[in-house]
């Protein structure tokens, strides 16, 4: 949990040098995201949104997820995090994003998406990516890990944005 916060904290401090704001879009996580964000003192001034969006109905209706995407290629895979981030850029207007889907357990995996596999994307301005991992462990440790590469995947992206502004 102090790991957490002090990723959140340090996020923080890049995004005010910046003067630009983050958006959360989770499934997996359930706001776990947000909490950790929300946990630093101030971070009102940087934090715009967070969408908990678990079933996929309220990936589309809140974020704009197309509905034929999920026969397709499944609530966890790269095209609908994409979606989710782009969508909550676009709702919320804000310079970075960060979404998450995957298969936190104890049960829900597949021989293609076994329990631990979650899927990230990540909103900079224009340019999206996106992560696949498989993280071990149970429920509370996937979701925890996916936390902290969230963060993580934040940190270097605001990162990157600070050192191209020098």
């Amino acid at each position: 949990m102090k790991e957490i916060t002090q990723l959140a904290a340090e996020l923080g401090r890049r995004l005010q040098v910046l003067n630009a704001h983050v958006t959360t879009a989770e499934s997996c996580t359930g706001g776990g995201i947000a909490e950790a964000i929300t946990r630093v003192p101030g971070s009102s001034a940087w934090f715009e949104a967070g969408y908990v969006t678990y079933s996929n109905r309220q990936k589309t209706r809140q974020l704009g997820v197309p509905d034929d995407l999920f026969p397709k290629v499944g609530a966890v895979s790269q095209e609908v995090v994409e979606a989710m981030v782009r969508g909550a850029q676009e709702k919320s207007l804000s310079r970075f994003a960060v979404a998450v889907s995957g298969v936190a357990g104890p049960d829900g995996g597949s021989p293609d998406k076994p329990v631990g596999t979650v899927w990230l994307a990540f909103g900079v301005g224009e340019e999206v990516t996106a992560e696949l991992a498989h993280f071990p462990g149970n429920r509370d440790e996937v979701r925890r890990q996916t936390v902290k590469a969230a963060l993580e995947g934040l940190l270097r992206r605001a990162a990157v944005e600070i050192e191209n502004q020098g």
